[in-house]
Formats: structure tokens, sequence, C-alpha cells
């Protein structure tokens, strides 16, 4: 399979962030220092007025998006992922989640692709920790076209969100000005044999997985779950129900990942064989994103060994 472009998914957010912008004049932003970075500069440049830069300084960048929610306002607050939640998840929990404000929290650089910046800048619980939280919407975007179609999205749904997405260059396959449903997974092949469920990054690789898998003989149908919460329960019950044997796939803990929300439904709803590809309590550390993908199991090979072992499995 060949991706007709590649771009980054951050890129995605910048520009829809500049058309939200244009669009609605109660659009703010505001950053950690990390403008570049999250690619709000044309936001920055376009509406100086209604950019603030908070410096490095997450919890006050939450207590002041809050304070702009309380008064009509769309605050885009952001940062790496790894500083927009854990080092400020008390302030995410007790003024936005708890009184359900406009707030949304933009989250780049998220899992282990961050690559050579190394484990502190590397977080892999994040999903888990905002997951939990009542009243927060998770998303996790696949690609630039689908992260611009999501952050368009976000800024007419009305609640906390919580959107994360890369740093690297990948694969850019989904539609463009695509129809970006909160909540509503995307199924993107269909099959008889096996559901691959995928988040992020590993959306692309699961697709590859299903080529090679093909090529075998066994028939994989591959969902894209861009919205971790609300889960799309329907439309996995319906595939695995189906197909009796599911994999998920993403850059990830397993614990409080995709692959937790759908281990919790299935054992609930539909138990079946079920393997997950993520990393296993296990800190990141520096490399390419390619290599750490890799060294951790969160590429196309692995995917795939991972379908072969479900389905050796009663």
């Amino acid at each position: 399979m060949t991706p007709l472009n590649y771009k980054d998914t951050r890129s995605g957010f910048g520009e829809a962030l500049l058309q939200v912008g244009k669009e609605n004049p109660d659009a703010f932003a505001l950053c950690a220092d990390l403008t570049g970075s999250l690619k709000m500069d044309a936001f920055k440049k376009e509406f100086p007025e209604r950019f603030i830069q908070t410096g490095i300084a997450e919890a006050n960048m939450i207590g002041i998006s809050a304070g702009l929610a309380l008064s009509g306002k769309i605050p885009f607050c952001g940062s790496f992922a790894a500083f927009v939640t854990g080092r400020v998840y008390d302030q995410i929990r007790m003024v936005v989640a708890y009184s359900n404000l406009n707030v949304k929290i933009i989250a780049s650089h998220a899992g282990i692709t961050v690559g050579e910046d190394g484990a502190t800048h590397q977080i892999l619980e994040d999903i888990g920790l905002m997951k939990m939280l009542p009243n927060m919407t998770v998303i996790n975007t696949c690609d630039f076209n689908q992260t611009k179609a999501a952050t368009l999205a976000i800024a007419k749904h009305v609640g906390p969100v919580y959107l994360r997405f890369g740093r690297p260059v990948v694969p850019n396959f989904t539609p463009e000005n695509q129809l970006f449903e909160i909540g509503k997974a995307n199924l993107l092949k269909e099959g008889a044999d096996v559901t691959i469920i995928a988040t992020g990054h590993l959306v692309w690789h699961a697709l590859e997985a299903a080529e090679q898998l093909k090529e075998r003989g066994i028939d994989a149908e591959v969902i894209n779950i861009h919205t971790i919460k609300p889960l799309d329960e329907v439309a996995v019950l319906k595939s695995v129900r189906k197909t009796k044997r599911v994999i998920t796939a993403e850059e990830h803990f397993r614990n409080g990942g995709l692959g937790d929300s759908i281990a919790q439904l299935l054992v609930r709803e539909f138990p079946v064989p079920m393997e997950m590809v993520a990393v296993n309590d296990h800190f990141g550390e520096s490399g390419t994103p390619e290599q750490l993908m890799q060294k951790y199991g969160l590429d196309t090979q692995h995917v795939v060994l991972a379908v072969e072992k479900v389905l050796q499995r009663i």
C-alpha cells in the first residue's frame, strides 16, 4: 500500500485552528512556550489579541482556559502530551472536567514517536489518564486530514476535549474534507476472519498488516477508532460478533489505552480471544521514531504477529 502523501498530524491541527479562528471570534489559543511545535504560529499571527503565551506554566494555562470558557470563549490550550496531562492533571481534573467546561486540551508529540527527545518527553499513559475523567471526550487521530477534521469538529462540540496527535511525518491517507463524527468509528476494510481495531499512528500499520495477511489467505477487518471516549461500542460489537477474534493496536501502554477499553466492553458483552499491540509497562528511550516503534513492537510486523497468535487461540 502506498499513501498519496506524507504529512505531520500537528500541521493538520494548525491549519484547522486558523480556520476556526476565522470562523468563530470566540476561539482563543493558548500555548505553554511551544507555539512553533504545536503549529499555532498562523493563529498567533492572524489573531494576536486572541493568542495567549503562558510560558512554561501549564497549570496556569489550564486555569486561564477555564476562565475563558466561563466567559463564553472557546479556548484551545496546547503543549506536548507529556506536559499537558501529567504535569497538570489536578488542574484538569478539578477545574475543567469536574466543572464540565468547554476547554479543548491539545496534546501534540504524544507517544514514543517524539523519538530522540527521550522518555521525559514521551508519554504512553495519557489516554488512560484522560479517559478516566468524567465529562472528558478523548480523541486520537491517525493522519493530517483526520487531525484537521477533528479540530474543526471539537470546536463545535460543547464540553471538555482531549485531542491527541503526534510529531513525525506519517502517511496521510484518510479523505480530505472528511466528515468527522465524534464517537463514530471508521470501518476502513471489511473482513471475516479477525478484527483489527487501531488508533493513531497504528491505523496505517493495521492497513498494511491487512494487506500482508490477505496474501496469506487471512481476511482482516480494520476499524479506525479515533474517539477513545465515547467508544463506538455498536461498531466494535458488530465487527467482533462477525469475526470472533480481535486485536487492538495503539501507541500507548496496554494499561489504560484503547485495548483496555475494548477488553472491558468485550468481557461484558461478547468475550472472544484478544491480543493487544501496545507497550507493556515500560518507559521509552531516545531513538528515531522508526527504531522505537520497532523495538517496542508497534509496527506492521507486530500487528501481523498478533493476528497470527489470536487466530491460534480457541
